[in-house]
């Protein structure tokens, strides 16, 4: 059983943009350091010897360069490269190794040996979890304890560091103890594997809560295709259960008619079905729909009533939910033009203008206050709640939807969609489809 097991997949956007963001902070940070510690070089100077003053400029000076030249090289670009996230807390352990070394060279193995710049190592690895990959804060734990267990070793043998073994007596002859400096060799090696294991699990955590985000998102997005079926199946029944009706009223007084209004609903529902799986189609195939149902209103109603197409050129292709046109035709008869006691009509038009796709279905019917008291009486308005559910489902912010009298009297609803072209497919067979559909019907 492996301890940090890896994924064998790439890390997701989001954990990268949070390491990059931190990989930036760190150095920062890295900046401040490096320029209180050269600071406070500079403020010291004049009461170290040469040979300390000279090792603080061979370590600091490489690391102020390097760290400012990051800024100036890659900062103002939008992404960092990825190799920067090794090098710099490489380069990190081996400026506090180079120090240490530097001032047991310079002056006293002891002085180095016990300058808190030890520290600095736990710092670069504390960055380790939010900045970089398991592998690398892995590769940083072991650097960070192999470089100094080499440094040790080096001033043991070179005989800068003078050894006792009893703790008490090298605090009071200002020696070391290996004791001393095994047990910071295991601390230091103890917090690379929490570094580590840290590292592991924010990398966990990110990748959980991202399989999680994508997992809400299919299931909100499942939910909503369904409300948009369920929607989409009400419209169906609805149609459906008012051309029933008609029909059984015809058979009393005009089978034929009747007969011919059961033809033309067989031909509607065929075109329905053919549809049923899509939330989109071409405007074309929502007017051969329309014409299905114009046709089977042909069979109730007569001269009574115009229905036309305005359709502008160019956008017969454009996408437009399905079963958009027939519920608002549907309501604008039953509920504006019916009640009319003489002839009316109900207008479709569609253009394009910029980037939206305009539709407006209007009639010259009886005007808003008989519509609702009528839409309350038989408590319908299906249609216009259905159409408005819908749209805000495909298209959210981004369509319009205003519905209300006219000046000239009657009612509009006017719609505005993103404008998308879709593959356009030949009329289905007995869809009569023409620029300016006129339909006369009576009732």
């Amino acid at each position: 059983m492996q301890l940090f097991a890896t994924s064998s997949f790439a890390p997701p956007q989001s954990l990268r943009l949070r390491r990059e963001r931190a990989e930036r902070i760190l150095n920062g940070l890295r900046a401040a350091v490096v320029f209180l510690l050269t600071a406070a070089a500079l403020m010291y100077a004049p009461h170290l010897s040469p040979a300390l003053n000279i090792a603080n400029v061979l370590v600091l000076a490489p690391t102020l360069l390097w760290t400012v030249g990051q800024y100036l090289i890659w900062y103002r670009r939008p992404e960092l490269p990825g190799w920067l996230s090794a090098v710099n807390p490489i380069v990190d352990v081996t400026a506090v190794t180079a120090i240490i070394g530097g001032y047991a060279v310079a002056q006293s193995g002891v002085l180095a040996l016990r300058s808190p710049i030890f520290l600095m190592y736990f710092v670069v690895l504390a960055g380790r979890p939010v900045a970089s990959s398991v592998r690398k804060a892995a590769l940083i734990s072991v650097l960070a304890v192999l470089e100094y267990s080499i440094l040790l070793v080096w001033l043991w043998s070179t005989q800068r560091v003078p050894l006792v073994i009893n703790p008490i007596d090298a605090v009071l002859t200002a020696r070391v103890t290996p004791l001393d400096e095994a047990a910071k060799l295991i601390l230091l090696g103890v917090f690379g594997i929490v570094s580590t294991y840290a590292t592991h699990w924010v990398e966990h955590l990110v990748r959980e809560a991202s399989k999680e985000s994508a997992e809400r998102q299919r299931v909100v997005t499942r939910l909503v295709q369904s409300e948009l079926d369920t929607l989409k199946l009400q419209l169906n029944p609805h149609f459906l259960f008012n051309a029933l009706n008609s029909a059984m009223a015809l058979i009393a007084t005009d089978p034929p008619a009747a007969e011919r209004m059961v033809s033309e609903l067989s031909d509607f529902l065929r075109l329905v079905l053919s549809t049923s799986s899509e939330q989109e189609v071409p405007l074309e195939r929502e007017l051969g729909l329309l014409d299905r149902y114009v046709a089977i209103q042909r069979v109730r109603f007569q001269d009574r009533l115009t229905v036309s197409c305005n359709i502008e050129d160019g956008v017969r292709g454009a996408l437009v939910p399905s079963l958009l046109l027939q519920p608002l035709v549907e309501n604008a008869i039953r509920h504006g033009v019916s009640p009319r006691a003489g002839a009316g009509y109900v207008q479709v038009t569609a253009r394009r203008v910029g980037d939206n796709l305009s539709i407006t279905i209007l009639d010259d019917g009886v005007g808003v206050r008989a519509r609702r008291s009528r839409v309350r009486s038989r408590g319908t308005g299906l249609g216009l709640t259905n159409t408005t559910t819908r749209l805000i489902h495909l298209y959210g912010e981004n369509h319009e939807f205003e519905s209300g009298p006219r000046d000239e009297g009657g009612y509009a609803v006017r719609i505005t969609i993103p404008f998308k072209l879709g593959r356009l497919s030949p009329p289905p067979h007995g869809a009569q489809l023409n620029g300016n559909l006129v339909t006369a019907v009576h009732s």
